[in-house]
This record gives C-alpha cells, structure tokens and sequence, in this order.
C-alpha cells in the first residue's frame, strides 16, 4: 500500500477531488490541513525541492494576500517568498501530494497519480 502525504484544504474541490483519488487508489493517507497547522520554512524547502519549482510558482497569485504582499515584485528573493508563504499559508497552491520521495501538485487531481 502506497503512503501519501497531502497538503489540503477541505474547502477547496480540487483537493477533496485529489483527496478521493488517493482513496480509490487504496493510498494510506497522512492529511495535513495546512491552514490549521501551517507548514515550517523547512517543509515548504522540501516541496519546493521535490516538486522542483520555485517558491513563486506555488503560490496562489490571484489571491488578495498575494496583491496585498506586493510579491509579484521581481526583486524578491527565493528566501522572501518562501517566508511569505510561512506567514501566509492561504498563499500554498493546493492540494499537494507527497508519495515515494516525490511530490506532485494535484491540478488537476490526475497529477498526482504519476508519483504514486
């Protein structure tokens, strides 16, 4: 049985959607509600590390916060962004799957089945 890790919010339909995928595919399922329990700098490090994307690129940069933030501005380092999404955890696309040493950010759900 495959272990997966995902970083969801129960609101969001593509993460309830990713959610009942990894439960079709019989997954044993740790559930991190990252809006109750925000991750830490060195976890957002690790996702960024298996995902192999930059802090910008899983950011939700239509959010308000996002605007709010002014982190669209070039001249921000990696380090600021990833503290952004520390402070504002909303900011975290989702839902993002954890299996096998890989990630996956499931949009759409599909995605995540490659890692699995």
């Amino acid at each position: 049985m495959t272990q997966a890790t995902i970083i969801h919010n129960p609101r969001c339909s593509k993460s309830r959607q990713t959610l009942a995928l990894l439960e079709e595919n019989n997954c044993e399922i740790l559930v991190i509600e990252y809006l109750k329990n925000p991750l830490v700098k060195s976890e957002v490090e690790d996702l960024l590390t298996k995902l192999n994307l930059t802090a910008r690129e899983i950011m939700r940069t239509k959010e308000t916060e996002y605007k709010e933030q002014g982190l669209s501005e070039p001249s921000l380092t990696e380090t600021q962004l990833i503290q952004a999404i520390v402070n504002t955890p909303k900011l975290l696309e989702r839902p993002i799957v954890l299996a096998n040493g890989k990630a996956a950010i499931g949009r759409p759900p599909e995605n995540v089945l490659s890692i699995l």
